[in-house]
């Protein structure tokens, strides 16, 4: 623990300002531009040729009536996982590859190998109805879980030091999922408005049934089966470097959880595609329970995450890098934001986004620090520790009074009467 002996602190160990590895958040086009532009321009031709796949299905109205149905809970959950993940937000480049992936690179290798698979079964059985239950009951669930599992894996693989923990992994797989969903539902809600109109009585009863069993009753279905490999992914990125067997359990922990994923919406499909009281059954019996199970583990992961924060940073406010009291407010979100807002109103847009910055800052060393204790950091501690000081020190004047503040006024420590709250002269103290 590097301790706090002069009023200003020589960081000898930060490396120049191009080889910061922790910065104040900056627009995602700025770095990397080259797998940036490479990203994006495989998302965007997926993106092109499956939204022509589901035009051309669909017709153009169909296209246009299902966009427009299918875009109405996207909101609502973007903002639901965003909420889940308030402690250590996730960078948004990392999510909207996330989301992107979901609605067009797997979509696209899902409604191909989907394609793919009835055909070969249906010329195998020589029964089309045959083929398209078993293909919706055992060959999707598995392609699309798959895809869908990439996207997380990838950011697993690549963006390591933003994938810490089961929270990450269950908002990563929601927002692929939230994609893919999205993009399924424009397909059969503009196939059902294509059947209303192919019937003709100028009615949306086809529609407003697959707008209700899909965007009403069943929102989450796609986030609640990839979160399941989410979850895998991220008990993996707990696994300490000490860890018995840990080569093994990287390994199955993700497997054990896409093979889950995979079930459970097995289970789903097949539900729906045998009778409507075994939908509802399945919906009572399965869906219900792991939705709340589910919420309550992601419930639970964030209040461990705030525990986190609560027992690390400590040891920096005894050596002085921190105030005494933001340890405390720095591991309350309505803290958090009751700093910020104190800040805003006093400086202004400027003062809020610094303590948003400090708070940041602060929370990936509290985490930084935690990991290193689990022996999962490498030989450049030191360096990186000493960065994150560094930006927290720069911040320092503006952050430290609101963040006491906040912890106060939140009732996070004892405020003494105002006749004791002296820093110097006291009138009333003999």
């Amino acid at each position: 623990m590097p301790a706090l002996e002069s009023e200003q602190p020589d960081f000898a160990a930060v490396p120049e300002r191009s080889k910061w590895r922790y910065k104040p958040r900056k627009a995602f086009w700025r770095s990397r531009v080259v797998r940036a532009v490479a990203v994006i321009t495989v998302l965007a031709l997926c993106a092109l040729v499956i939204l022509a796949i589901v035009r051309d299905e669909t017709g153009t109205e169909g296209f246009l009536v299902g966009l427009g149905l299918a875009v109405l809970p996207v909101p609502l959950l973007v903002f639901a996982f965003r909420w889940l993940d308030r402690v250590e937000p996730a960078p948004w480049k990392n999510l909207l590859f996330a989301l992107a992936w979901g609605a067009f690179a797997s979509t696209l290798i899902a409604i191909f190998a989907n394609s793919f698979a009835v055909k070969w079964i249906s010329s195998a059985l020589a029964d089309p109805g045959s083929a398209e239950s078993l293909g919706a009951t055992a060959v999707a669930p598995v392609v699309e879980e798959t895809a869908k599992g990439a996207a997380v894996l990838l950011l697993f693989l690549f963006r390591r030091r933003d994938f810490t923990g089961p929270v990450d992994g269950l908002v990563y797989a929601g927002f692929t999922a939230t994609g893919f969903a999205f993009t399924e539902n424009i397909l059969y809600l503009g196939n059902a408005f294509g059947e209303d109109q192919d019937l003709g009585s100028g009615g949306l009863g086809v529609t407003m049934a697959t707008f209700f069993a899909r965007v009403i009753m069943s929102p989450f279905a796609h986030p609640l089966f990839t979160s399941l490999t989410g979850l895998g992914l991220g008990f993996a990125a707990l696994l300490p470097a000490s860890a018995r067997f840990r080569r093994t359990r990287m390994w199955l922990l993700p497997l054990g959880g896409l093979l889950l994923a995979m079930g459970l919406h097995a289970t789903w499909n097949g539900s729906a595609s045998f009778h409507p009281l075994a939908f509802v059954l399945v919906y009572g019996m399965f869906m219900v329970p792991v939705f709340a199970l589910l919420t309550w583990l992601a419930i639970w992961s964030r209040q461990k995450e705030l525990r986190t924060i609560s027992g690390e940073l400590p040891a920096y406010a005894t050596a002085g890098w921190l105030a005494l009291d933001e340890p405390l407010a720095l591991s309350s979100m309505r803290a958090r934001a009751l700093a910020r807002g104190y800040a805003a109103r006093s400086l202004g847009k400027p003062g809020a986004q610094a303590v948003g910055e400090y708070e940041a800052f602060a929370t990936t060393l509290a985490f930084l620090r935690h990991r290193a204790r689990r022996g999962q950091v490498a030989q450049d501690f030191t360096a990186r520790e000493q960065e994150l000081l560094h930006h927290l020190w720069q911040r320092r004047r503006i952050a430290s009074p609101a963040l006491t503040y906040a912890a106060r006024a939140t009732g996070r420590v004892w405020v003494p009467p105002q006749y004791l709250d002296y820093g110097g002269y006291n009138p009333y103290r003999s």
